[in-house]
């Protein structure tokens, strides 16, 4: 048996359409693993890190890991699922579960930590493989398409909020305000209904932007403008290192910036201790997530409920679909219909 999938065999701007349409032929689950039919593939910015070149993977490799489905096949020893349950497969693929970060709750930190779509194919086919312990069952009340970007896109955020350590009444300023952050924002007004948000993107008048301003943001403007009040902590989604410097500058004494992305394209200079740093303020990255992150969102999520925006592209747009995202031509979390 076959199946239709997007390979990425050689690193190369995304430009030259690096991804590739292939038959290959459909894996099959052994002893805990199971074997999932997917409907839609979520489009993550480090997708676009992958096929580049700044993010390592196997080679080839098939990308994607927001990924909707439904359970086809069981291996041997599957005991948590059922023939045609709707799963989620998400960044964490697997660990060790032996290491101290494993024990202890950082299993995202595990030195073994796999990739899906990097270190193990991924969700840009018609088919996945992996272990029980690292699918989630998916709220009703989310649609295959709605359902796919809360994976990553959603769980990484919900664990950058918490990174923050926030209080209902803090100012936040979201650094880009593409996938992740127009999630993120939902989720902050869940939670802190008396805080304020503020939005900086690219420029004026772009997609984000007016997206932001849409969905009720409290100030927007553009990277390099000073807000009306310093915030409390902030949250930085973009690919270049300038952002970092201007979330410093605005971000009030005793307050955190956190990072939220895997690579950055461009270099963060001119870091100055007094102008960015003095003042007890702190800077800390997220890496990866845990599953624990992602079962807590996606309950919260459907509490909300949580509404993406989304954009859809058939399987074999891969490369248009991350060219688009690259040059910011749509807005919210694109998504690939498999089926």
């Amino acid at each position: 048996m076959k199946m239709r999938a997007m390979v990425l065999r050689e690193y190369k701007k995304i430009e030259n359409k690096p991804l590739s349409l292939e038959e290959l032929s459909i894996p099959a689950p052994r002893d805990k693993e199971i074997l999932i039919e997917i409907s839609v593939c979520g489009i993550c910015r480090t997708e676009l890190d992958e096929v580049e070149g700044r993010l390592p993977t196997k080679l080839p490799v098939i990308p994607g890991h927001q990924i909707i489905g439904r359970i086809k096949e069981l291996g041997s020893s599957v005991k948590k699922y059922r023939i045609g349950k709707r799963v989620g497969v998400a960044w964490i693929y697997s660990t060790c579960g032996l290491c101290n970060y494993c024990k202890n709750g950082l299993e995202n930190l595990c030195s073994n930590f796999i990739g899906t779509g990097c270190n193990a194919d991924g969700g840009y086919a018609e088919y996945i493989v992996v272990n029980e312990d690292f699918v989630y069952p998916i709220p009703e009340r989310f649609s295959d398409s709605e359902a796919a970007p809360l994976l990553c896109a959603g769980a990484i955020g919900y664990r950058a909020l918490k990174l923050c350590k926030m209080k209902d009444g803090d100012v936040i300023a979201l650094y880009g305000f593409g996938s992740s952050a127009h999630i993120v924002f939902q989720l902050i007004r869940f939670l802190f209904p008396n805080s304020k948000i503020f939005v900086f993107t690219k420029r004026r008048g772009d997609r984000a932007s007016e997206l932001a301003l849409s969905m009720g943001a409290d100030w927007v403007g553009e990277t390099g403008e000073s807000p009306p009040i310093k915030f409390n902590c902030a949250i930085d989604t973009t690919p270049v290192g300038v952002s970092i410097l201007e979330a410093l500058r605005n971000l009030d004494r005793g307050g955190r910036l956190i990072i939220n992305l895997i690579r950055k394209e461009t270099s963060i200079n001119g870091l100055d201790y007094v102008t960015h740093l003095w003042g007890e303020r702190e800077i800390k990255t997220v890496a990866n997530v845990t599953r624990n992150d992602v079962s807590e969102f996606l309950e919260i999520a459907s509490r909300i409920p949580i509404k993406p925006e989304i954009v859809k592209f058939r399987l074999e747009e891969a490369n248009d679909a991350l060219l688009m995202l690259k040059y910011g031509k749509y807005t919210g979390s694109g998504i690939l219909v498999i089926r």
